[in-house]
């Protein structure tokens, strides 16, 4: 075996606030060869991003510090090169690509000035020579009608689109290593199929090795050659990768193979009364053009769906980003308007106004994606919880009150003592249940929920999906859970419907679905989901 493209030799970091340390990463070692895609492994905060991070001396010094190791890449140690040497090294030898490309682009430049740049700082082309190269890597990563988008915004972009351009800046300079750290976290499945097909083709044809950093095991499978299992800032297992999933060795790799959703939905009764009913629901968003902006055309965003939800019930609505999965669940709830029948326990209430929907609120509630930013930093989760029962119930004393608070915790698992705390003191996961006390603490009917899952590790992923589970038993809730996540949908749902562009694409019994689609695009999910090799992506690309 030649020398490897990469050596990392007992790396330790550290941290240090306000005369504290901590250490991040604790004597790691892992080799990259030529090219070879090795994937590190691990749950939030385990130290993956870090030792990444590490590489290219990106860490925010001197707040943060080596206390020990070596990164040699190309037999040279980077952590001792001088700042000159490494500005050589970062975007030409090796390249990075982040989670988020919406944040990881600048939003006031357009997409060829960003490419651009790299091409000039490195490579000194500019004007007919640069632009020429930029439409040559913008075709490389799929980009359609390069021409048409070297003007465009990031925020004019989808997601898959923004991803793409950060693997064309990547590439520009052609690396010889590339770091990828959770490049499909934020993406739908579909897209983030093609997002590693296409990592894998490119590195392929240009003979790179790759680094590739995440948390799902089931791209792991996909894309990598070799595994390094990290968790509290150590390496606890490594080996091949199908040797890895095969035999686990390590407690945690175990648990990190087990924490897939599992189970399945409490069964449906067709006998139990209707709590959600929908019928040729639309919202069409007006498209205005001319001085006196006249509507010319509408965006379609749900077009026509019908829909029913019973008590104990749990309805997955499925599809891509823009498919109009959540605005059919905002129109349902009466959060925007839309036409169409919408019942709710039986009322008619397609019609009613902000006002006459509010003695509703406490039986209709919603749980959103982001557990982070749907909770208020400044108030306590005791606060944030109570908030509710202040507007619907107001006869409770404060004692009281406070009871239902602290039960509300303890049935999403969470100690009652903890609720003077604020949102930044608790975990992701903790965070989203103290978002489904707050749902629960006025023991609704109707639960939107709204992607609930998706910023979450695998394994507390599996605890949500266990709770909502057990909540659902105990109160006979009706859910609308909508996901892009298929493995959630299928640990969760009786009913589906699955959407693409504003419209049902079908619809039926979960179970159905998930073992015999009928449509195409609903079996190009399943492949993407499922890795079900037989059946490719042709079917959304289109």
């Amino acid at each position: 075996m030649t020398d490897p493209i990469l050596s990392v030799r007992d790396l330790s970091v550290a941290f240090h606030q306000g005369g504290n340390t901590s250490i991040a990463v604790d004597s790691i070692s892992f080799d990259i060869q030529r090219g070879e895609t090795v994937a590190l492994v691990g749950e939030s905060g385990s130290g993956k991003s870090v030792s990444a991070n590490s590489i290219l001396k990106l860490l925010p010094y001197p707040s943060a510090s080596h206390p020990g190791g070596e990164i040699r890449f190309n037999g040279k140690d980077l952590l001792k090169a001088s700042d000159a040497e490494l500005r050589h090294v970062r975007g030409n030898d090796i390249t990075m690509i982040f989670q988020e490309p919406m944040t990881s682009l600048n939003p006031l430049h357009p997409i060829e000035r960003q490419i651009g740049e790299i091409l000039e700082l490195h490579q000194g082309l500019e004007g007919a020579a640069a632009r020429a190269r930029i439409l040559e890597l913008l075709n490389q990563v799929g980009i359609r009608e390069p021409e048409k988008r070297l003007g465009a915004y990031p925020h004019e972009l989808s997601g898959g689109q923004r991803q793409r351009v950060m693997i064309a800046m990547a590439l520009a300079n052609r690396p010889e290593l590339l770091i990828a750290d959770e490049p499909t976290t934020a993406l739908d499945v579909t897209v983030q199929a093609q997002i590693l097909e296409l990592l894998k083709t490119l590195k392929d044809q240009h003979g790179m090795s790759m680094l590739f950093i995440t948390h799902d095991l089931g791209i792991v499978r996909k894309i990598a050659d070799r595994v390094c299992v990290m968790t509290k800032g150590k390496i606890v297992e490594t080996g091949p990768t199908a040797e890895i999933f095969a035999n686990p060795q390590h407690a945690y790799t175990r648990h990190l193979l087990a924490s897939e959703p599992r189970g399945n939905p409490p069964p449906s009764d067709s006998a139990k009364p209707i709590v959600m009913e929908a019928a040729d629901v639309k919202v069409w968003f007006p498209i205005k053009s001319g001085f006196l902006r006249k509507v010319v055309d509408h965006v379609k965003a749900v077009d026509g769906i019908d829909l029913q939800l019973r008590a104990g019930q749990t309805l997955g609505v499925v599809g891509e980003s823009g498919s109009g999965k959540t605005t059919l669940g905002l129109a349902l709830t009466r959060l925007i308007s839309s036409k169409g029948r919408i019942a709710f326990v039986g009322k008619d209430i397609a019609a009613y106004s902000f006002r006459e929907m509010r003695p509703l609120r406490n039986r209709m509630q919603v749980v959103f994606q982001d557990p982070y930013g749907s909770l208020s930093p400044r108030m306590s989760v005791a606060d944030i919880i109570a908030e509710g029962l202040k507007i619907h119930e107001r006869a409770l004393s404060d004692d009281e009150r406070d009871g239902r608070v602290a039960a509300a915790l303890e049935e999403v698992g969470l100690d009652p003592a903890t609720r003077w705390r604020y949102p930044h003191e608790f975990s992701g996961g903790q965070r989203q249940r103290i978002a489904i006390a707050r749902a629960m603490v006025l023991k609704p009917k109707f639960v939107m929920l709204d992607e609930p899952t998706s910023a979450l590790d695998m394994s507390v992923q599996a605890q949500v999906v266990d709770l909502l589970r057990d909540l659902q038993s105990k109160h006979d809730l009706a859910y609308l859970f909508i996901s892009h996540d298929l493995k959630v949908v299928r640990a969760l749902a009786n009913e589906m419907i699955v959407m693409r562009m504003g419209k049902v694409v079908e619809q039926g019994p979960a179970e159905r679905i998930f073992n015999a689609p009928q449509e195409d695009y609903t079996k190009a999910l399943m492949a993407a989901a499922f890795n079900l090799e037989a059946v490719n992506l042709s079917a959304i690309r289109q």
